[in-house]
């Protein structure tokens, strides 16, 4: 890994000998190590689960110069793993939050700040100036943009996930390594993977995952210790298992094989099958009606079944009545679902129930649609009393 040479720009001062003291006297690092560390770049993508202790440990560590690329407002849902945010950051930007805050535990940061989408008209541009790029994200479509921009401009990537109790590490894009395309040459299927607002994540688990991360970056900077290159780390937090496998390099591999046939970025949307979903849009052609439709016709009292196919212990938190079919048991309980009557299908924001309609559409139901954004809109726009998850 190259970084900016450590010259004039990377000496340090003697406040910054003093704050990074404990680094210095292990000889692995020592002060030639700290100064690589001042004089190099990291491009954070995602300044949630994962960029938070990324952030945190980067700045605190002496990383001279961090990008952040985000384009979301703080969440009050977010607080319960984004340990970077404090509640009075609610509704700021996440990029002026996490910004005061790096600056707050280490002022010799230089944090450059990126408030939009990565997408294929602007990685490049935005990657090529960083040393090391971290791969913080929680969709498919950036994951693999992430990939082959790393592949493209050769610069090494690190690379973390999390669901659930679960969660993964690696460095990919490396000289000789392999890269994500090498692990999953294809993403799932649209929605085969539920996202970590459908299925949940323990607050702690990002912590782990990205604290790895940081480590792993770290080691690359400074040129020590054994990297995950090559190896794809799996952690479970129920169990506080950690096991590994062994990656290699695919040589048939379309953006870092023999022969590429992936030399520019493409539509990332297009080749994992989703697109960004808008509000009270028909996604991908699922029928759907809006939060007040469905408000208007249940004051009518027209004959509409309502299904919510969320998990029990979700319908606990929060219900707005109707029949209760969790999506993985609806293959077995269609028989309940009468296809001569209107039915509306909702979830938390829309996803699962989508796939819902989609899989009656399949069996011949045509009076079904989707509650767009869920019985999260509804509780944006409809009933305020009731709590959002």
């Amino acid at each position: 890994m190259t970084s900016r040479a450590a010259g004039a720009d990377a000496k340090l001062s003697y406040e910054e000998i003093r704050r990074y003291g404990r680094h210095l006297i292990m000889p692995e690092v020592g002060l030639t190590g700290q100064q690589k560390l001042k004089a190099a770049s990291v491009l954070l993508v995602g300044t949630g689960g994962l960029g938070s202790p990324l952030s945190l440990y980067l700045a605190a560590a002496g990383v001279g110069r961090i990008g952040l690329v985000d384009f979301d407002v703080v969440d009050s849902t977010n607080l319960q793993r984004q340990v970077i945010f404090s509640s009075e950051d609610v509704g700021k930007p996440k990029l002026e939050a996490a910004k005061s805050r790096i600056n707050g535990i280490n002022p010799h940061v230089d944090v450059q700040t990126f408030d939009v989408l990565l997408r294929s008209d602007n990685a490049l541009d935005i990657c090529k100036d960083f040393d090391v790029l971290i791969d913080g994200t929680d969709n498919f479509p950036t994951r693999y943009l992430v990939n082959d921009v790393s592949v493209l401009l050769g610069k090494p990537n690190v690379y973390g996930s999390i669901f659930r109790f679960e969660g993964q590490a690696s460095v990919f894009a490396t000289e000789g390594g392999p890269c994500y395309r090498c692990l999953y040459p294809e993403p799932p299927p649209p929605g085969l993977v539920p996202s970590c607002a459908e299925g949940g994540v323990l607050g702690v688990l990002p912590g782990i995952i990205g604290t790895i991360q940081a480590t792993e970056a770290i080691k690359l900077i400074v040129g020590i210790g054994s990297s995950l290159v090559g190896r794809l780390l799996l952690v479970d937090a129920l169990s506080m298992k950690f096991r590994e496998v062994k990656l290699r390099k695919n040589p048939d591999c379309p953006v870092c094989g023999t022969h590429p046939t992936i030399r520019e970025l493409i539509d990332y949307e297009q080749f994992c099958g989703v697109r960004v979903h808008v509000q009270g849009e028909e996604i991908a052609g699922i029928p759907h009606v809006t939060v007040q439709q469905l408000d208007e016709r249940l004051k009518k009292g027209e004959d509409v079944v309502v299904v919510d196919v969320r998990e029990p212990h979700e319908y606990e938190i929060v219900n707005i009545g109707g029949v209760l079919i969790p999506l993985g048991e609806l293959p077995n309980r269609v028989n309940e679902l009468d296809s001569s009557r209107e039915i509306i299908i909702h979830c938390h924001h829309g996803g699962r129930s989508a796939r819902a309609v989609k899989f009656l559409n399949e069996l011949g139901y045509r009076k079904v649609a989707n509650l767009a954004g869920g019985i999260d809109e509804w509780a944006l726009q409809i009933d305020k009393s009731l709590p959002r998850y």
